[in-house]
């Protein structure tokens, strides 16, 4: 079995940057072509490495440090007030755990996110192949949480559970209930599906700080980032509401 002293990475080419647009951005690879366990893709995370369907990368950028891997220490958490606001907003929902899988509801649901929220973005138009690539295939840790109102599939969840804790790699909703704050619900329900496993720790991927797409990984709190020294705890960033 490979270890992490033993793994390969492998550098991309330069390429245009998903979230600031005036820079250039590299981005490390593991190798690919390594079966790569639950434990090494746990260390991997514990170093800022991230997944997108069956790859798992981080950003290496020789010029820019923007991207900064968090993860909420989960049994400090406590709500705050906009978030039990949401918390209550959202109690009318059913949720159910689910393999990832690649239904005609879950497109639909996944295209009208990407055709209606990030129509300006590299993932716009949606691609039913790039969606079944990036959510559906890649690792058997993944599952979709799925939250419905009544009948209708409003939300979905992708997380993968490692040994440490949760992984959230993507969360797309219903554009038609912006009001009900999703991203956030979907969030929260995350924090206590790990604190309900006893697991330390909900990796939320990269924060950018000159990112407005990223302002809202800054109100989950406290929250730890990685430096060039380790994790470190942050406790306050912004005044919540």
């Amino acid at each position: 079995m490979t270890d992490l002293d033993a793994l390969q990475f492998f550098q991309t080419p330069d390429h245009p940057c998903s979230y600031l647009p005036e820079q250039r951005a590299t981005t490390v690879f593991a190798d690919p072509d390594i079966i790569i366990s639950t434990g090494l893709y746990t260390q991997l995370s514990q170093f800022g490495f991230r997944r997108s369907g069956a790859h798992i990368y981080r950003p290496h950028c020789g010029a820019c440090q923007a991207c900064i891997a968090v993860r909420l220490p989960v049994a400090a958490f406590t709500a705050k007030r906009r978030h039990q606001r949401v918390l209550k907003r959202n109690q009318d929902l059913a949720k159910q755990q689910t393999a990832p899988h690649n239904s005609e509801e879950i497109w639909s649901l996944y295209e009208r996110y990407i055709n209606h929220r990030h129509n300006d973005g590299d993932m716009y138009p949606a691609d039913r192949e790039q969606f079944v690539s990036f959510l559906v295939t890649g690792r058997p840790e993944a599952q979709f949480t799925e939250y419905r109102l009544g009948e209708q599939l409003i939300a979905v969840a992708v997380s993968d559970e490692l040994q440490d804790g949760l992984s959230a790699i993507y969360t797309f909703f219903d554009p038609d209930h912006d009001p009900r704050s999703l991203g956030t619900f979907a969030i929260l329900d995350l924090i206590q599906q790990t604190q309900a496993k006893g697991l330390p720790y909900l990796y939320l991927g990269y924060w950018i700080e000159a990112s407005n797409k990223m302002h809202y990984k800054a109100e989950f709190l406290p929250q730890e980032r990685l430096t060039t020294t380790g994790w470190q705890r942050i406790s306050s960033i912004l005044p919540l509401q």
